[in-house]
């Protein structure tokens, strides 16, 4: 039977780049989502920028644009690095839409029905120069447990205590840094202590499978036993001035980012149904038989177990099927951090490491279905990537492909001439693994999934190994044994691509091109090749650990120590990115400047140089009739697969040079410095082959 499900992932932050941390959770998402469709189920997955809140304003403020231009650009950064990992949405929207103002006012309207929204006066801080109130993040000031200067309101980074803002001692605004004044003000609150919610919750989280166990566990903890309430009411409103949606009938108040957020869900999927024709009652309707599965981080649980389920059941909404939390990323054991360059940006790996599928599988093979952290080990991350895709799986083909095309005119063997037992054996055990690796991805075990297609890849190999295809193309009569050999080799890595395909489905995609297939479902699991295959090309290249050490060094921060304060540290990268930026060249004129005619090129083709150990052949568009070839010595830095269809900037009146390989008509423009690392200069996005750069 057919399920309709929806999926969400937790919505990324619009104040921020995403991170290798952030990516977890989206490639564990769109994982499980592709393998749904796979099965042949209906399975819609959306997503959203989380748009609204004090930072979002404040960083608009500070960059000179309105709020509504900040979110515009940074929703474009968001969707380009998803798209870079193949993150595929079937829907990805922003919290600042109509669609979730309309629910969002609906479920308050709802809530205040139910006598579930209060007013009452709360103290706060409040920054006169600015005239806001403070959220707490905002608010500075010594620690009063250890003393630590420069913490913020809510917590201590030195030695974790938690507190109130008003229990900091000199507090001062990070804002303006103006000594904030306590007053008073108006604020709403969702009463999470009202008995109703608190025995849903205690039914909801406890005693109908809705959580992991190790999360059910954590809220029991928060939620207390029996008559020991522990939830305390939900301010969901913040003062203006504040970027987001007002309160309906409560002028100068809006809601808190943490209502509207989780609303987000609803309003993206609105704009599916809206584009797909889809029925966004059957999904979100009380009594809906429709799935609703929510990835998350497991430092969100909170809201996403409490106060998310209890706004949707009292305002008569459908309450998820299940939440899925995971842990933190760590890299090579540690908390990210941008001093030793393990901080890293999406964007900084796909142009430093360029095959995002090595990441994809990496994670997959490290995530369980639990909330257990998973380390990022560099080293690892090489060893496993070049074992188990190159050495094993793409091994396969590369192996044995050449031969059906070279002696058999490219025609795989009918099944009615493979008689050898062995690989009829063979064939039929990789044919039996299907249910337990569907049931692996079903569970989010990722890494049992692939530890069995890795046996698998095992076994196919010793077959290869075993068979010696390149012995029997040397020996006379054995035509009909190679044949068969090759043929039953490309079957099992066919039903390799099939089971990893939900992790590396850009690599799948050219394996059915080049096996001339339909592209796989689960339900084609019992099919083998037939008729006529393409020519074989290789399909990944082994990962170079140079790669790996050029992104962390790129990304290594240049100073050495945390300063104590923001003007502090402004002051003291300024220093330190002094004593390491190179001597000025000497000054030259504009008129010497004008001389060099600097273009925006698009990137056509890029390829390797046979014999040459740095340099890549670039095939540049300028817009002139007939591109140009340039010799760039970047291929310690970049996968030439990874650079096609990128812009770049080339100096086009260099005058050509002959070189080993063929004439170099240009060059390109590359950044580098002491440390490891070269880096291709971008123009900005719009920017068209042939412009001039002035």
């Amino acid at each position: 039977m057919t399920r309709k499900i929806l999926v969400t992932s937790a919505l990324p932050y619009a104040n921020g780049s995403i991170h290798l941390g952030h990516l977890v959770e989206y490639i564990q998402t769109d994982i499980w989502v592709r393998f749904q469709k796979m099965c042949g189920n209906t399975c819609h997955y959306v997503c959203a920028d989380d748009t609204h809140g004090t930072p979002i304003m404040l960083r608009a403020e500070k960059e000179g644009v309105t709020p509504e231009q900040l979110i515009a650009r940074v929703w474009q950064e968001h969707f380009d690095d998803f798209a870079a990992f193949h993150v595929e949405f079937d829907n990805y929207g922003s919290t600042n839409s109509a669609e979730t103002r309309g629910y969002s006012e609906e479920i308050y309207r709802r809530l205040q029905a139910a006598g579930l929204i209060e007013v009452r006066s709360i103290e706060q801080f409040y920054d006169p120069v600015k005239s806001m109130f403070l959220p707490d993040r905002f608010i500075k000031g010594e620690c009063p447990k250890c003393h630590a200067k420069d913490q913020y309101g809510d917590n201590c980074e030195v030695c974790g205590a938690a507190y109130a803002p008003t229990d900091l001692i000199e507090p001062f605004s990070a804002v303006s840094g103006a000594k904030p004044e306590l007053r008073n003000s108006d604020h709403y609150f969702f009463k999470l202590s009202d008995e109703r919610c608190q025995a849903f919750l205690r039914r909801w989280t406890q005693q109908e499978n809705h959580l992991q166990t190790e999360a059910a566990n954590k809220m029991r903890e928060w939620l207390g036993e029996g008559d020991d309430n522990k939830l305390s009411d939900w301010d969901i409103s913040r003062d203006a001035p504040y970027f987001g949606f007002e309160i309906p009938d409560a002028p100068g108040k809006y809601f808190y980012v943490w209502l509207d957020a989780p609303v987000g869900y609803m309003g993206s999927f609105q704009q599916l149904c809206a584009k797909a024709g889809l029925n966004f009652d059957e999904y979100w309707n009380k009594d809906s038989s429709t799935e609703l599965y929510h990835f998350i981080g497991k430092d969100i649980l909170y809201f996403h177990a409490l106060f998310w389920p209890a706004m949707l059941e009292h305002t008569g909404l459908r309450t998820p099927t299940k939440l899925f939390a995971h842990g933190y990323l760590t890299v090579n054991g540690e908390k990210m951090s941008k001093s030793r360059g393990t901080f890293i940006t999406a964007k900084s790996y796909a142009d430093h490491v360029g095959n995002t599928e090595y990441l994809r599988y990496y994670y997959a093979a490290k995530l369980n279905g639990s909330m257990e952290d998973l380390d990022l080990n560099l080293d690892d991350f090489v060893a496993r990537v070049n074992s188990d895709l190159v050495g094993k799986y793409i091994n396969i083909a590369s192996r044995t492909a050449g031969f059906i095309s070279k002696k058999f005119g490219g025609i795989v063997a009918t099944h009615g001439q493979i008689s050898e037992n062995r690989g009829a054996q063979l064939m039929g055990e990789f044919l039996g693994a299907d249910k337990l690796i569907a049931e692996a991805y079903e569970n989010r075990d990722f890494s049992k999934a692939i530890r069995e297609i890795m046996k698998l890849a095992d076994r196919a190999n010793e077959y290869v190994n075993d068979s010696a295809p390149w012995l029997l193309a040397k020996q006379e009569g054995q035509e009909a044994k190679l044949h068969e050999v090759c043929t039953i080799s490309l079957n099992l890595f066919r039903l390799l691509t099939l089971y990893l395909k939900p992790i590396l489905p850009k690599l799948a995609a050219q394996v059915e091109s080049f096996l001339n297939i339909e592209p796989l479902t689960w339900a084609d699991a019992g099919l083998i090749l037939d008729g006529k295959i393409n020519d074989y090309s290789h399909l990944m290249t082994r990962l170079d650990p140079k790669l790996l050490e050029a992104m962390v060094a790129a990304n290594k921060e240049s100073l050495q120590a945390t300063p104590t304060s923001h003007s502090q540290q402004h002051h003291a990268e300024q220093q330190v990115n002094a004593s390491k930026a190179p001597e000025i060249a000497p000054t030259i004129s504009i008129d010497e400047f004008n001389k060099v005619d600097l273009r925006v090129a698009r990137i056509a083709n890029a390829e390797h140089v046979e014999g040459a150990a740095k340099l890549l052949k670039l095939t540049l568009d300028i817009g002139e009739a007939t591109p140009r070839t340039v010799f760039a010595g970047i291929k310690s830095a970049y996968d030439p697969e990874k650079l096609v269809g990128r812009l770049t900037v080339m100096v086009a009146n260099l005058a050509p040079r002959k070189m080993k390989f063929g004439m170099s008509e240009g060059m390109v423009l590359a950044a580098s410095g002491d440390e490891p690392g070269l880096f291709i200069l971008s123009p900005d996005s719009g920017a068209q082959p042939g412009m001039r750069i002035k």
